[in-house]
């Protein structure tokens, strides 16, 4: 999954066009991923005005809710746009170590941190990492961004796909011409829709859905705990046949926690500011509401439950040629994993690959390729969402296959070892940094460390660092209500 790095020469014309749908971060890294390919690259987006500065959009209503972008997804985007990384660390995010830069809890217990650092991920508002990618691709001389436009539909026949139909801010119909055109608007794309109106090819569709709302807030981060934080995760254990909650503190810009909890089908998170902190309280262990009680709001309770992981498999389909579809659009994740955005980061860099090989962009061949190496791309994020979520009671997509028992136990294994065994915990981050395939997971050595288990004894709590623990010596700012039981649940054994 390593990027490449400087693009060859195009083997495209230079008066080959490509249109991008959407002017987000998969449109706009799908953009920066062909401009050295084509003579011209059209994104159409239908805000009216994108930022010039790290402002909320119009239309991104998960952009309220904690967002990261795991070390493949941010090295991908600085294969695509040199100088991005520090763009987003000058204006205020974070590079947080992995594993030793978070302060998990596991199905199976916590995990450590006294590993030597081998990954990373970047924190910051969603509203700062789509800021750093869209200034960069401004800024390149062959792609130009048109907002305030509505797609309608495709233009062309099932054999090729030769632009767009579109409403300008006006109301009139316009038909802008294309050699290749890629859908990357998101969860609400048209696209299957699209396609059978101009007598292509039906898509077959999987969703499994576990119900999952987001309830987000940001915080001032307590004095001292500005810099150099950890991520703070409690995970759901999808094996106990209840739903699931999970609570995570991400450090962002100016100071302060973007603050997440969830909660699967029958177990959903409420919308009220005053009713945020006692769903904290209601994970498998209080270490996030602790934190959260000597932290200051400052913003209002904002929620988002459009969170079904949903794969839609163009690369099985017939397409025609001079299409593509990339991101959410074709493979949208449940968030709680924090893959969505590096996935899109990593399939424009496939989708770069494939413009860097022999084929034209507008040619036949292209379009599949593209299509199967973005649908290898997200392979392994979709395999981790949905293994976990057919676990979640009334999970819709199907129960979980023998398959996908027998996948879910070996997983089980994995992350007990994890919890004491520092081999196992390299090959699990890199997998989840979205560095290395899901296949090495079933390599001779990692089977032998799940078999064996841990190599040190379980951590009683979570593994904070002494500035860390003064936190919760402070004394709280808002008193809790009294809680049932505020005791850490208990690991599942593997």
């Amino acid at each position: 999954m390593t990027p490449p790095s400087t693009p060859t020469p195009p083997p495209s014309p230079a008066s080959t066009r490509v249109v991008v749908l959407g002017g987000g971060l998969a449109g706009t890294l799908a953009a920066a991923a062909l401009a050295p390919y084509a003579g011209d690259v059209l994104v159409l987006e239908r805000d009216a005005v994108l930022p010039e500065t790290p402002a909320p959009r119009a239309r991104l209503p998960q952009a309220a809710h904690a967002h990261m972008l795991w070390a493949g997804g941010a090295e991908a985007a600085e294969a695509l746009l040199p100088g991005v990384v520090d763009d987003w660390l000058a204006a205020g995010a974070h590079r947080i170590p992995i594993p030793n830069g978070m302060v998990s809890f596991s199905p199976a217990g916590w995990y450590r941190r006294s590993w030597a650092e081998t990954h990373y991920l970047i924190s910051a508002g969603r509203d700062l990492l789509d800021w750093g990618v869209r200034r960069r691709v401004r800024e390149l001389p062959r792609v130009r961004i048109r907002t305030g436009v509505r797609v309608t539909g495709l233009a062309g026949d099932a054999a090729r796909v030769r632009g767009v139909h579109l409403l300008d801010g006006e109301g009139r119909r316009e038909l802008v011409a294309a050699d290749l055109v890629v859908d990357a608007t998101g969860r609400g794309s048209y696209s299957t829709r699209w396609l059978r109106d101009i007598g292509g090819p039906t898509v077959r569709e999987t969703v499994v859905d576990a119900g999952i709302r987001y309830a987000s807030r940001r915080y001032r981060a307590p004095q001292g705990a500005e810099k150099d934080w950890p991520v703070v995760h409690i995970g759901a254990d999808p094996r106990r046949n209840r739903p699931g909650l999970v609570a995570t503190i991400i450090s962002i810009e100016d100071g302060q926690w973007h603050v997440s909890l969830a909660g699967t089908r029958g177990a959903e998170p409420p919308a009220g500011d005053d009713l945020f902190e006692d769903f904290a309280r209601r994970v498998r262990h209080p270490l996030v509401a602790e934190l959260l009680a000597r932290a200051e709001p400052v913003s209002g309770v904002a929620v988002f439950a459009r969170t079904a992981n949903r794969r839609r498999c163009f690369e099985q389909a017939d397409m025609p040629a001079g299409f593509v579809v990339l991101g959410d659009a074709a493979t949208s994740l449940n968030p709680v994993y924090g893959h969505g955005m590096s996935v899109a980061a990593l399939s424009a860099v496939a989708l770069r690959a494939q413009a860097a090989g022999r084929s034209a962009l507008s040619s036949p061949a292209f379009a599949r390729r593209a299509q199967s190496a973005i649908a290898r791309a997200g392979a392994a994020a979709w395999s981790l969402a949905v293994g976990q979520d057919r676990f979640y009671p009334g999970c819709i997509g199907g129960s979980p296959t023998l398959a996908d028992r027998l996948t879910a136990r070996y997983a089980q294994r994995l992350t007990h070892a994890a919890t004491g065994n520092g081999l196992v915990v390299r090959k699990l981050t890199d997998v989840m940094a979205m560095r290395r395939p899901a296949r090495i997971l079933a390599g001779p050595t990692v089977l032998m460390a799940a078999a064996l288990g841990p190599c040190r004894a379980p951590l009683p709590g979570p593994e904070l660092a002494p500035h860390e623990r003064e936190i919760l010596t402070r004394p709280p700012l808002r008193t809790p209500p009294p809680q049932p039981s505020a005791s850490a649940e208990k690991p599942t054994e593997p």
